[in-house]
C-alpha cells in the first residue's frame, strides 16, 4: 500500500472508488487527452470506474509493476502521476497528467519532484524516463525543471487516432 505524500499545494495518495467523478471530469477534456497516449476521448464514467478499479487492485500487490498516485487538490482528484514498468533497483517510466484548470501553478513540477524522489529512495531506482509528444512543451518543461535530460526523439512512438506520433525521450539517472 502506498503512503500519501503531502505538500502545501496537493496530496499524492492512493485512489478510492469515490474519485470516479473528479477523474472523469478532468480526464474528459480533449486538450488533456491529446497529449496522452492511452487516454480516450470522450472519457466516460465507465472508463473512470474501470481504470480506478484497476489502480485499487494494483495498490494491493506486494511488488506492483505500476504505482500511480491521485493528485488531490481541495478534496478532488485533479490528475494522476505514476511510475510504470517498474524494475525495482533499476528503472521505471514516469507518466502524468493534470486537469487543465490546474495548469501553470507549478503543481506538476512539484509532483514530479516528489514521485522521482519516491522512486529513487523507496524503489532504489537508477533511471526514471518519460516520453513526451513533441507538441507537449509544458510537460517537457516540467521534466527539464526536475533535472531530466533529453536523450532523443523516438520516431512514431505512439499510434493515436490512426496517426503515428513522435516523442521526446527524457531521463534522469542517479
Amino acid at each position: 500500500m502506498i503512503k500519501p505524500i503531502k505538500s502545501k499545494k496537493f496530496t499524492l495518495r492512493p485512489f478510492r472508488i469515490s474519485d470516479v467523478g473528479s477523474i472523469r471530469k478532468h480526464a474528459n477534456d480533449k486538450t488533456v487527452s491529446r497529449n496522452l497516449s492511452s487516454l480516450p476521448h470522450p472519457y466516460t464514467e465507465k472508463d473512470a470506474r474501470f481504470w480506478i478499479g484497476k489502480q485499487i487492485e494494483l495498490q494491493r500487490q506486494k511488488n506492483p509493476e505500476n504505482i500511480v498516485f491521485a493528485i488531490e487538490i481541495g478534496n478532488q482528484v485533479a490528475g494522476t502521476i505514476g511510475l510504470h514498468k517498474i524494475k525495482c533497483g533499476h528503472k521505471a517510466e514516469l507518466g502524468f497528467w493534470l486537469g487543465r484548470e490546474f495548469w501553470g501553478g507549478g503543481i506538476m513540477t512539484d509532483a514530479v519532484k516528489d514521485v522521482v524522489n519516491f522512486g529513487f529512495k523507496n524503489l532504489k531506482l537508477r533511471r526514471i524516463y518519460a516520453g513526451v509528444f513533441l507538441s507537449n512543451k509544458g510537460s517537457a518543461r516540467v521534466l527539464e525543471k526536475n533535472g531530466f535530460k533529453l536523450e532523443g526523439i523516438s520516431k512514431k512512438e505512439v499510434k493515436k487516432d490512426n496517426k503515428f506520433i513522435d516523442a521526446y525521450i527524457f531521463a534522469k539517472v542517479r
